[in-house]
């Protein structure tokens, strides 16, 4: 695969606060690449130093065959010259401009001819389905409108990258979902490469082809396709960020490994490793509820109708965790538990963690 963007050795800080350290990664054409992290991990302004608006303090960066920026030698190319379409969260399209002005804004600096512009914008309008709004005000558009407008604006002098930094963040949850298939539908028909900034985990399990997981400290813990980091977490920091988890304290005893203060043998693998203590993670969708067969005895200490789904807290052995089953699925198998209730419980996935790590993420 060709290389588009290639980042390296990049930090950067304020003051003593290290933002970005000794960030290194390649981004290849055509890919949707995201960037996730929680708040203040460095996101935004890795997205701000590829555009140009920040200069690393050492670093370099290249955008396909063009060294944008090079701490070293000084090399440095403004963001007007740097081939990039850009969209922030708070779309930023001129409030006194028509949708039409604010998508031929950035055709008209490079004097491109009237007719030419005129072509690219209308077409560019069909694109993003505002035909027949070209002469409104951003006033007179919903936020999501406001949205295709920013991405139509970022897209019609086809770039070389568009970098998206949480544009989705002000739209409420419908409009972000739809919002998302169809920045990802815009992206294969174009061909377009895509440096993409969130914090939202489901939107970036959905749009995007790889994912690089940052820390509160700048750096990256894990990079992979949204499979690799769902189901093959590198650390307990990427499990724990990427959704909601459950954690259940083992013990040893003898070589064996029991759950909580029971006798029951935590079932599968052995952990691989060496830890004072183990705890083992697992996901709500990867615990399987049953009242006869085999499995692990447990109890509903909760149990919560959600309308599509049914909500319950097990305890097993002195440990509590949560799982969810489809409300149809629960009434067809005899699963609509009640709080008091004893079950048995099996697993898919268990994924074994040094206890002390989980202390040290227990703020996220």
């Amino acid at each position: 695969m060709e290389k588009l963007i290639t980042i390296q050795g990049v930090y950067k800080s304020y003051e003593q606060h290290h933002v970005v350290s000794d960030l290194n990664l390649d981004v290849y054409k055509g890919e949707c690449f995201t960037l996730l992290g929680p708040s203040g991990c460095g996101k935004t302004t890795m997205i701000r130093l590829l555009a140009g608006h920040e200069v690393p303090d050492k670093g370099r960066i290249t955008i396909g065959d063009i060294t944008v920026v090079d701490t070293e030698t000084g090399e440095y190319i403004p963001p007007e010259r740097r081939a990039l379409g850009v969209v922030f969260q708070d779309y930023a399209v001129w409030p006194h401009m028509t949708v039409y002005e604010n998508i031929a804004y950035p055709l008209k600096m490079e004097k491109r001819p009237k007719e030419e512009i005129d072509k690219l914008v209308m077409d560019m309008i069909d694109v993003v389905g505002m035909h027949g709004l070209e002469k409104r005000l951003p006033s007179e558009l919903s936020g999501g409108q406001q949205q295709r407008v920013a991405l139509a604006r970022a897209l019609v002098a086809d770039p070389a990258v568009m970098l998206l930094d949480e544009p989705l963040s002000n739209l409420d949850a419908n409009l972000r979902e739809e919002m998302r298939f169809e920045i990802k539908d815009l992206q294969r028909k174009f061909g377009i490469t895509v440096m993409y900034v969130t914090h939202d985990q489901e939107v970036a399990l959905a749009i995007s082809d790889r994912i690089a997981i940052m820390d509160a400290k700048g750096q990256i813990r894990q990079m992979g396709t949204p499979y690799e980091i769902f189901e093959k977490p590198a650390d307990l920091f990427v499990f724990k960020f990427m959704g909601v988890a459950n954690f259940i304290n083992v013990r040893e005893e003898n070589g064996e490994y029991y759950i909580g203060n029971g006798q029951q043998l935590v079932p599968g693998d052995r952990p691989v490793g060496q830890a004072a203590k183990w705890v083992l993670g697992f996901r709500p969708s990867d615990v399987t509820v049953s009242r006869t067969g085999e499995g692990l005895k447990g109890k509903i200490t909760k149990a919560t109708y959600l309308g599509s789904t049914m909500d319950y807290t097990i305890a097993i052995d002195g440990e509590h965790f949560r799982t969810a089953i489809e409300t149809h699925e629960a009434l067809v198998n005899n699963l609509m538990f009640k709080a008091g209730e004893d079950c048995l419980i099996n697993f898919k996935a268990l994924h074994w963690f040094d206890a002390e790590q989980l202390k040290e993420v227990e703020d996220l």
